[in-house]
């Protein structure tokens, strides 16, 4: 099986933000954002795995600004990091300024899928060759972040994560 580029991967989903999507304070509703960040995230583990795809797990999201109702909101999401049928997909959320166009980043997430056939058995998906320095910092990150979470679950020995070891042992 060929590797792919997370580029191959790369969704962009662009939207406005309605009043019927917001809170009091205006802002579009946490879960509303959730909804769409997993679209994209759904979107782009299917281009990269071109198979059947299931949210396993939402491993990050960072409200770092509100958004505001108006906005015009821009989802960019790839895949990170492929694994045997798992996936890791970042995600990055843009606002445009209604005047200027200038973007700023609102929000990140990090999201896992698994590729399955027509019965929900996990099959085998290709791997990712990073290109860019962010998309290797993101690869690089991502087998932590499983090994992190296979220790706490209890399904890998903490002396058997290399790479997790290394942040905290010199």
């Amino acid at each position: 099986m060929r590797a792919k580029t997370p580029k191959e991967s790369l969704t962009v989903l662009t939207d406005l933000v309605l009043p019927g999507e917001t809170n009091y304070l205006d802002n579009l509703f946490g879960g509303e954002l959730l909804a769409r960040m997993d679209r994209a995230c759904s979107i782009a583990a299917r281009r990269h795995s071109r198979r059947i795809v299931v949210t396993a797990s939402v491993n990050h999201v960072a409200f770092t600004k509100s958004v505001p109702v108006g906005s015009v909101v821009t989802l960019e999401a790839k895949v990170s990091r492929a694994f045997k049928s798992s996936m890791e997909v970042y995600v990055d959320v843009w606002i445009e300024d209604r005047q200027s166009g200038e973007k700023t980043m609102v929000n990140e997430g990090i999201y896992t899928f698994v590729a399955v056939d027509e019965t929900g058995k996990p099959v085998p998906i290709a791997q990712i060759t990073p290109e860019t320095e962010l998309e290797k910092k993101r690869y690089d990150a991502a087998l932590r972040r499983k090994q992190l979470s296979l220790v706490l679950a209890g399904k890998l020995d903490p002396k058997e994560a290399k790479e997790l070891k290394a942040l905290f042992l010199s």
